[in-house]
């Protein structure tokens, strides 16, 4: 009798043993013995490796590069130039409403500009991803007309005279208002705004029922004013506007001419000065600018993937050498420890 109790309980000590340990039921997975990929990274599969990268990169660079030089671009920076010279508060010459800000430039075409050429404002030191800025807007009254009264992220532009600014916000409130008329020899040149912003925004972020309601009708004017009796779906300015930008120098578009400019042709530019970036020391630019299959003018992708490819080149080269001048002896594969037990042991 006592061994059969002997027996029992030490039956029990090694249930319980078991019950409370912590190794994981035996798996294939868990041990880590499924089929797996274990490459030797031997000398030559090193540079094969290298010379493929660079094989790769090297002529999407190039080919990137071309394109980017390709496209024909004209900057034109003009806060300072739309200024008279004996301003000396431009603050103030800014926001005096009564003050007639038109100003006249001209924009020489040095190469062929084959349509549609796209027509940017530009703006430096204005920075659109200032968490506040962000967060001052509303997209369900955006959205909805039912939802116009809420307002409780616009703070400051959220009401005027206890009734609901629309749109609200700080962002919709400092819209851009610099306007561009474009002409050759008298002739008017035709900027199409239709489109200018993502179908998905017009669709989906702006309501077709919602109007522009007590907007920049407060004591300080921030930017453009609204068509009352135009939806916000159909007002892209503001849409393109809406879609802040990341970084503090950026370009939005204005709009398209739809037909070729010729090599050294003179565009006239008259161009109403209103935006206020003098108290900010922000810069302003008008771009125009064709595109490629890449898109604008961007030599960064081209210099990045040169750079890349080179460098690899270069590794390569550096490790042939090596390998011919001075080789190493190779250790047997055979001997390591998944090739001799399944189980890596």
């Amino acid at each position: 009798m006592a061994s059969s109790s002997t027996a029992v309980s030490g039956s029990a000590d090694s249930t319980t043993t078991r019950r409370h340990t912590k190794r994981p039921k035996y798996s294939k997975f868990t041990q880590q013995e499924l089929p797996a990929c274990k490459p030797i990274l031997t000398p030559r599969a090193v540079i094969s490796a290298f010379l493929l990268v660079s094989v790769v990169f090297i002529p999407i660079g190039v080919a990137s590069l071309m394109a980017s030089r390709k496209v024909v671009e004209i900057v034109y920076r003009y806060e300072s130039e739309c200024v008279p010279s004996n301003v000396t508060n431009k603050v103030a010459y800014i926001q005096n409403p009564t003050t007639d800000k038109t100003c006249n430039i001209t924009l020489n075409v040095t190469k062929h500009m084959k349509a549609p050429i796209f027509v940017y404002y530009q703006l430096d030191n204005f920075y659109q991803n200032h968490r506040r800025y962000v967060k001052s807007r509303s997209d369900g009254q955006l959205r909805n007309l039912k939802d116009e009264k809420l307002v409780g992220t616009c703070k400051p532009e959220d009401v005027v005279n206890g009734n609901p600014i629309v749109p609200c916000g700080l962002i919709a409130w400092s819209l851009f208002n610099d306007t561009y008329s474009f002409s050759i020899k008298g002739s008017n040149l035709t900027v199409n705004k239709s489109g200018i912003s993502w179908k998905s925004d017009r669709e989906h972020k702006f309501g077709k029922d919602v109007h522009p309601q007590n907007f920049q009708n407060s004591s300080i004017i921030g930017g453009a004013h609204l068509d009352k009796s135009i939806p916000l779906s159909e007002q892209e300015d503001l849409i393109v506007w809406m879609r802040t930008a990341a970084l503090p120098t950026f370009r939005k578009l204005y709009g398209r001419i739809e037909e070729d400019l010729k090599a050294g042709v003179l565009i006239n530019v008259m161009l109403k000065n209103q935006y206020n970036t003098y108290s900010f020391n922000g810069k302003k630019k008008l771009v125009l600018s064709t595109t490629s299959w890449l898109g604008g003018k961007n030599d960064f992708i081209g210099i990045a993937y040169l750079t890349v490819g080179g460098l690899c080149f270069f590794l390569s080269l550096a490790f042939t050498i090596v390998y011919f001048v001075k080789p190493r002896q190779l250790g047997d594969p055979s001997y390591l420890s998944w090739n001799r037990n399944p189980g890596g042991h």
